[in-house]
């Protein structure tokens, strides 16, 4: 879990990681949270979004749910009911038919992991899904491979960096065989991309 205190800094996150789930407030400094709501969404972000406000009025919590947030909690709030709210979130957003990601002619399924195009299908192990999700959350947009080993594999991993490189073959080994439009790109020692093949 990260927590930033404005909404410029949530931007920058959203985009550079990978995460199951936003609690957004809408009273943010420098950027407001109905602002990075109404962002992430026209940039085809369909993270689960809880808004919440100090404000009870209903054309806050109207105007909240029609940028896109998934509910609204009026502050104060008692943990319990926060904790609820985000188990029920996460859950429902599990399981919606958007829980596919589309780049190119390659769909990427968050519920059942599988990777297809119209050639067929794989289903990927977790790391490799993961991998291959933090690229297509982060189109054409490079990662490092210390990145992928901090979210993927986490900071107490023993793992090197090489199982990254490893897991990148995987990928594309995949993508070649399901015929996709789509490339992973690297530059020496900065990091990933997805891209359309050219």
């Amino acid at each position: 879990m990260d927590a930033v205190y404005d909404g410029a800094d949530a931007l920058a996150y959203l985009e550079a990681d990978n995460y199951d789930g936003v609690l957004l407030d809408i009273m943010l400094p420098k950027v407001d949270g109905i602002t990075v709501l109404k962002t992430i969404r026209e940039k085809g972000n369909l993270i689960p979004v809880l808004m919440l406000t100090a404000k009870s009025e209903v054309e806050d919590k109207v105007l909240g749910l029609d940028s896109g947030a998934n509910d609204y909690l009026t502050k104060p709030f008692a943990a319990q009911e926060l904790l609820a709210r985000i188990r029920a979130m996460t859950r429902s957003h599990a399981a919606q038919p958007d829980s596919r990601m589309r780049m190119g002619n390659i769909t990427l399924d968050r519920a059942t992991f599988e990777l297809s195009s119209p050639a067929g299908s794989f289903r990927l192990a977790n790391k490799e899904f993961q991998l291959l999700e933090m690229l297509m959350r982060n189109p054409r947009t490079l990662i490092s491979a210390e990145r992928f080993l901090e979210k993927i594999w986490g900071y107490d991993s023993e793992a090197e960096i090489n199982v990254v490189w490893v897991y990148i073959s995987y990928l594309r080994k995949k993508l070649a065989a399901l015929h996709a439009n789509l490339q992973i790109t690297a530059v020496r020692n900065v990091g990933y991309a997805l891209e359309e093949a050219k």
